[in-house]
């Protein structure tokens, strides 16, 4: 088998998953579009470690090696990242990424630009000397 089929595979899932990434709006469906982009990243690698194997004399198989510590740091990713946004989710209501834009930020805060909700010390000291 040539080199040529795996790679034009990974190339088009990894566009795939790239389109994904930057078109989603939920935060579910980008991370499954970035599990998909490390998957192309691990095929590429499996290929690219069969291909040299053969030509090597001694077959240390480094890429299959590098694809499983891949596999389990995504694995770990998609883990912390779902909590993350399970999280978010029972906190705001939404997935949906245009709307978190902080999540210090409250869901009723004002624009911190309109003096309408100013407090602390800096607002004390101004009420004070007025």
């Amino acid at each position: 088998m040539h080199l040529a089929y795996p790679v034009v595979l990974s190339a088009l899932l990894f566009c795939t998953g790239l389109y994904g990434v930057l078109a989603r709006r939920n935060a579910i469906l980008v991370l499954m579009s970035v599990e998909l982009m490390l998957n192309a990243v691990n095929l590429n690698l499996v290929a690219f470690d069969v291909w040299l194997s053969k030509a090597a004399e001694e077959t240390l198989h480094s890429g299959q090696a590098l694809t499983l510590f891949t596999i389990a740091i995504a694995a770990a990713e998609i883990g912390i990242g779902l909590a993350i946004v399970l999280a978010v989710h029972r906190n705001r209501g939404t997935s949906d990424i245009d709307k978190l834009r902080d999540t210090a930020e409250g869901p009723d805060s004002e624009d911190p630009g309109t003096g309408a909700s100013e407090t602390g010390p800096a607002a004390e000291k101004a009420e004070a000397t007025a």
